[in-house]
């Protein structure tokens, strides 16, 4: 089906893509952001009821927006992860948020990351994050492997200087955990160098190593993720600029043709250019 020419699903993808098209639904969603937000202060009243109709209205208007993508993109639609994210977040919205599914209600906050989606700068962020998963999960491993050594020598040094501290494996991984993030271990190093005046040696050792040295790899990976997305973007940019000017070149190329083959129309005699005379 063609309208003016151009098929529906090609209109509606135009539609889709428009920068201003975009932009509206940019401000569909932070408007809803700031509704939603309202709506936890403003609990009861004619003011809360407004809010509601409100964000009906809003939540009619991510579905018709979804629905248009889906048409306008047909299967492509979910070979996108961000699209099929969006598509997530509004049929989550769609429940009805009533006795035991009552927390989805919570859930439609879920609707605000989809400026992420909307807003390219924020999306690259987020891609680089999803490309730094795999390192991620190396640190992470070695993360806890150097935790549970820590742990295990932290009870057995001071369990019984500090039980309340390092009286156990878990109590010990928490207060590890505690010194980790910087949060009063002073205070927790003071209790145990009351009795054992070297202990500072291993808080030293263990900030530096963990705090300072693996927590950090996580950011160098991070932005090693984020670089290569960089660099990818880069590289598709470029190969669009080549197949653009490929075709540049082609299309000269016909048009040079085409004059030739004019030229010579123009310069063959009357007489052999129509047969039978």
């Amino acid at each position: 089906m063609s309208v003016g020419g151009v098929p529906v699903r090609e209109r509606l993808r135009r539609l889709v893509e428009h920068q201003r098209f975009q932009r509206v639904v940019l401000g569909v969603i932070i408007a809803n952001a700031l509704v939603l937000g309202l709506e936890t202060s403003i609990l009861d009243g004619p003011v809360d009821e407004v809010l509601q109709v409100v964000d009906d209205v809003m939540l009619w208007f991510f579905v018709a927006e979804i629905s248009l993508r889906l048409v306008a993109h047909g299967p492509r639609f979910f070979r996108d992860p961000w699209s099929v994210f969006d598509l997530l977040v509004v049929s989550i919205a769609l429940i009805p948020a009533t006795g035991p599914l009552a927390l989805l209600r919570a859930l439609r906050i879920l609707r605000v990351l989809r400026l992420a989606d909307s807003v390219p700068s924020m999306k690259r962020v987020v891609n680089g994050l999803v490309a730094a998963v795999p390192g991620m999960g190396s640190v992470g491993a070695l993360l806890v492997l150097v935790m549970y050594v820590s742990v295990v020598i932290a009870t057995n040094l001071y369990g019984a200087i500090a039980p309340e501290h390092f009286g156990d494996l878990g109590t010990t991984a928490f207060t590890l955990f505690q010194v980790m993030t910087g949060e009063a271990w002073p205070d927790i190093a003071d209790d145990v160098m009351e009795v054992e005046p070297m202990a500072w040696i291993f808080f030293v050792v263990f900030i530096l190593v963990v705090s300072f040295a693996v927590l950090n790899l996580f950011i160098a990976v991070v932005v090693s993720g984020m670089e290569s997305i960089d660099e990818l973007a880069e590289h598709e940019e470029r190969s669009d600029a080549e197949v653009m000017r490929e075709l540049q070149a082609i299309r000269a190329q016909l048009t040079a043709v085409q004059a030739e083959l004019a030229a010579s129309r123009r310069d063959t005699p009357a007489d052999l250019a129509t047969p039978g005379t």
